[in-house]
């Protein structure tokens, strides 16, 4: 299974990205992604999205599975259901979970009832844990952690920084 990248998938520049879909802190830097940072390098970086559910939000793991199963049925739609459940996720709890996939997914024509289902596929849950194992071998303790050419962006940082090094990137790879 591939990893959900926002951009210009064929660029140099990568930008890493270990989100937890039920992190406050992934929302606020999900609203930094549409609002500046894609707008700027979207078509000079590749943003890769990689799951890192904290075992403290009981639903993020199963929102990454469900981000994996939407990756599946429509190139696109893993990623708006990753943009919807950080929206939503002060709305969003571990009891009320299925009622906002079942709301997502009937809305885009996904089937409700596949999306359900899915939750339980051991391979999307296999990518997801994948994900998870690698960022805690690279270091990852905390969302979002966000890696551009070894520097790191841990939890909550100023966005001039991190635009400052992408610009770098770009720069030293001539795009």
């Amino acid at each position: 299974m591939r990893t959900a990248v926002e951009g210009n998938g064929e660029a140099a520049v990568r930008v890493v990205i270990y989100e937890d879909l039920a992190c406050q802190d992934c929302a606020a830097f999900r609203r930094v992604m549409d609002e500046t940072l894609l707008p700027l390098y979207g078509s000079k970086a590749a943003f890769e999205h990689h799951d890192f559910p904290l075992a403290k939000h009981i639903w993020a793991r199963r929102a990454a599975i469900a981000a994996r199963h939407f990756d599946a049925v429509a190139a696109g739609l893993g990623l708006q259901w990753r943009r919807f459940a950080l929206d939503h996720l002060n709305e969003i709890d571990g009891d009320g979970f299925n009622g906002w996939l079942d709301r997502f997914a009937a809305g885009r024509g996904a089937g409700a009832a596949a999306a359900s289902e899915a939750l339980s596929e051991a391979a999307l849950a296999g990518a997801v844990d994948r994900d998870h194992a690698e960022g805690v071998a690279l270091g990852v303790r905390k969302t979002p952690t966000v890696l551009v050419n070894g520097v790191w962006f841990i939890e909550s940082f100023p966005v001039e920084d991190l635009v400052m090094t992408i610009a770098a990137a770009v720069k030293e790879s001539g795009q």
